[in-house]
């Protein structure tokens, strides 16, 4: 069971992991064993609500499949638990993200007050900019 919050929870048999040689720290140790972490997740078939199930593709980005599978890789550590540990706490995160609910942006006018010292500013500006040529005969 991999506890997200404390409301929601992904049980085990929702997302499989399979052990796959990795490459980085280890020496010939590493050529032995498999302790890289390739975590599969499928967001279609999961238990999470609809709108969670869109924001999460939508930050998963290159991570997820044409199948609708989340796949997270996790080789940075020698040992296969931690690779594991980190692996699901990118999960986790990733569902985290996608349960915040961003808030609805309301648009607003601005006001007149805020108009008019908007064009008074350009007003002067204009005055300003006009002062800078060069004199005509007339003056």
């Amino acid at each position: 069971m991999l506890k997200i919050t404390d409301a929601v929870a992904i049980a085990d048999d929702e997302f499989t992991e399979r052990m796959v040689k990795a490459s980085g720290p280890g020496g010939q140790h590493v050529n032995k064993t498999s302790n890289a972490v390739e975590l599969r997740f499928d967001v279609g078939r999961s238990s999470l609500a609809d709108d969670v199930k869109a924001r999460l593709r939508r930050l998963s980005g290159s991570r997820l499949s044409n199948d609708d599978v989340l796949i997270l890789f996790s080789q940075g550590s020698r040992s296969l638990e931690m690779n594991r540990q980190e692996a699901r706490e990118r999960l986790a995160d990733l569902i985290r993200q996608a349960l915040h609910r961003p808030k609805a942006r309301r648009p607003t006018k601005p006001t007149k007050a805020s108009k008019l010292r908007r064009l008074d500013s350009k007003t002067r500006r204009s005055g300003l900019k006009s002062m800078r040529g060069r004199p005509s005969k007339d003056d």
